[in-house]
């Protein structure tokens, strides 16, 4: 067992450690935490917090009082840093039919999924308790939580999954979804529509795309950060990152869009 007042029991030769260090950073960046404002949360001065955290010389002890600092947990920094990998990204088939097959265990497993409680559950659908547990027992079965004491899950997929390509979730909800959220002027605060169409080269595409999956994976991971959050400090945000070779029907004279096998190695 690894000494709790020992620097080295995570210090600066441990990969794994240095990789939960910048998770740290991460969380600290995502909610606009300063060194200074850490250091007042666990009683330490700002520069013992910096020399700390650049030499990652962190006991399990000072760990744990960090991640109590930033309400987040062990599991969430080790999901972010790629540590913890046991989150699939992708619902099983089965999994899948059972929530495209009813809405509202689909809804209770979202909800869920994001950090909330089952009571927090029962608050936001509109329904009882003994619902609510009804629907959390039939996700345990399905393997998408772990039921916990007092209306509590552990969850046991990541904060946003993959619907699968011509699955049942996509066939069933993706045309609603997208009726819906784009039926907005994205005129509000908070809100942002960027539509850009110009000729890139194949090189130029293929980097876009790159682009885009890290930008997919930077959304994922801060959902992940952001699960343990109380539900007052979060909203419910969506995005929708797509590409494809096209043009507008008004251009499309004479216009041809890029191969497929343009893609291929």
């Amino acid at each position: 067992m690894a000494d709790l007042d020992n620097p080295m029991a995570i210090g600066t030769k441990n990969t794994m450690s240095m990789r939960i260090v910048n998770g740290l950073k991460l969380v600290m960046k995502a909610r606009r935490v300063t060194y200074g404002e850490l250091g007042r949360r666990i009683q330490l001065s700002e520069p013992s917090v910096k020399r700390i955290l650049s030499r990652g010389t962190l006991t399990i002890a000072r760990l744990d009082e960090v991640c109590s600092a930033l309400d987040i947990g062990l599991p969430e920094i080790l999901r972010l840093t790629g540590e913890q990998s046991d989150s699939p990204a992708v619902l099983s088939l089965e999994q899948e039919r059972a929530l495209a097959e009813d809405p509202n265990l689909f809804a209770c497993f979202y909800l869920l999924a994001n950090g909330r409680s089952g009571r927090d559950v029962a608050r936001d659908v509109g329904t009882d308790e003994r619902t609510v547990r009804r629907w959390m027992a039939r996700l345990d079965d399905l393997h998408l939580i772990e039921m916990r004491p007092k209306l509590r899950a552990k969850t046991r997929v990541a904060s946003v999954v993959a619907w699968r390509t011509d699955g049942p979730l996509r066939r069933t909800y993706e045309g609603r979804i997208r009726r819906e959220f784009l039926d907005a002027a994205f005129d509000r605060p908070g809100e942002s529509l960027q539509f850009l169409s110009a000729e890139l080269s194949t090189a130029s595409y293929k980097v876009l795309l790159r682009k885009l999956e890290r930008l997919a994976a930077e959304f994922r991971d801060l959902a992940d950060l952001d699960r343990s959050l109380p539900a007052r400090e979060k909203q419910s945000v969506a995005a929708v990152l797509a590409a494809r070779s096209w043009v507008f029907s008004m251009f499309a004279k004479d216009k041809k869009t890029l191969r497929d096998d343009a893609f291929s190695d």
